[in-house]
């Protein structure tokens, strides 16, 4: 069913607004954004994110978000401009957003004007009929991809966004290492180290005779014998950026991607996925960048995955992994809202203290040997 003009509520949570907008089955010609002074950011960006489906978009100002007889006020004095809708019945409310007081005015106000009113189910994506009440639940499409997503969130993902799927080559290469996992252990953090001491010159720091030996010899030739770089008696050196960044973890990365580019085989319904993506948002008038190692998004919820090949030693202060577990926690909100999730794959064991930090936080972990047993997490995680 569609109506000309859709009045949404601006909160800091904007899918509920965006996906009757996306849906071409409930598309409208126009929007209406109820915005207080605190939510002028949130407006603007949910604002740009709906014209670009082509339809037009237009504020409505209060002053007091909490305050019922206000709002109720600023909505008649709405509804009394917008006749010709009314009359008509082509004007309609999603009850979705806003503070409770601004949902509830509303709610009085368009029922009292005898108008269509909907509330669209945060975890399933169903457009629900409030009023009247015998207007048959919609599901809505899973249409939105990564980019506009984010905007509505106040971040810009850096293009091109890389969704091509890692060539087989590169799977096989990192499953390989993934299944000999126990063996590298100890070796991968030294080769880690290495390649992240050549960053911005190609080549590393010198081996130390301590390293681990015939294990860290063993996964360096490997490494070298599929191209990504050369060991020259002491030093590792790399044919480029690319090649270093590889080494440097960029392989789990693409393995970690690849089991999510699969979650079809699943029946996931994945509406878009992303490896290595760049998003920058304004703090305090200035960018500030970050990079989501894999973002994939299911029924309009973003899921973010950190992938780590680092070791996790066990710091007396307990820091070992904490601050790798609160940087995703906050990013994740910053990006996706309330409803996104984070994960934290890591490729060796991960301390218990920082597990139960994760727990707390309510972050998903599959770390060591679980990491072989990616795809059902994945897919059971996402549900």
């Amino acid at each position: 069913m569609q109506f000309d003009t859709h009045v949404c509520l601006v909160s800091a949570q904007p899918t509920p607004n965006i996906t009757p907008v996306a849906d071409a089955q409930t598309r409208p010609k126009r929007v209406i954004l109820v915005v207080s002074n605190d939510m002028q950011s949130q407006a603007e960006w949910l604002g740009n994110v709906i014209k670009q489906r082509g339809v037009r978009v237009e504020g409505w100002p209060i002053v007091d978000p909490w305050d019922v007889e206000h709002l109720q006020s600023r909505l008649m004095e709405l509804l009394e401009r917008e006749q010709e809708g009314v009359a008509g019945k082509t004007l309609a409310l999603n009850a979705t957003g806003g503070t409770k007081p601004m949902s509830i005015a509303a709610y009085e106000t368009f029922r009292a004007y005898d108008l269509p009113i909907f509330y669209v189910h945060p975890e399933q994506d169903r457009l629900i009929w409030m009023y009247p009440q015998n207007g048959p639940a919609l599901v809505l499409e899973d249409t939105i991809k990564l980019g506009p997503f984010l905007a509505a969130h106040g971040a810009t993902a850096r293009e091109p966004i890389e969704r091509t799927p890692p060539a087989p080559e590169v799977i096989d290469f990192a499953e390989e290492l993934v299944k000999d996992l126990d063996r590298y252990a100890k070796a991968l953090p030294v080769l880690n180290a290495l390649a992240a001491s050549a960053r911005n010159r190609r080549e590393s720091a010198r081996l130390d005779r301590n390293d681990p030996g015939s294990s860290l010899d063993e996964l360096i030739e490997r490494f070298a014998d599929a191209g990504y770089v050369v060991r020259q008696d002491s030093v590792l050196r790399f044919p480029d950026e690319a090649h270093r960044a590889f080494v440097n973890g960029g392989w789990f990365e693409q393995y970690v991607f690849h089991r999510v580019k699969r979650l079809h085989a699943e029946d996931v319904p994945v509406q878009d996925a992303a490896c290595n993506l760049t998003v920058e948002r304004t703090v305090r008038r200035k960018p500030v960048t970050n990079e989501l190692d894999v973002a994939l998004l299911v029924r309009n919820k973003l899921y973010v995955i950190e992938c780590k090949t680092r070791s996790w030693p066990e710091n007396p202060d307990g820091s070992s992994g904490a601050d790798a577990l609160y940087k995703l926690d906050s990013l994740v909100d910053l990006v996706g809202g309330l409803k996104a999730r984070g994960m934290l794959v890591s490729y060796l064991p991960l301390p218990d203290k920082d597990k139960r930090r994760a727990a707390d936080l309510r972050i998903e972990v599959c770390e060591g040997r679980e990491v072989a047993e990616l795809s059902s997490r994945l897919a059971k995680w996402v549900r």
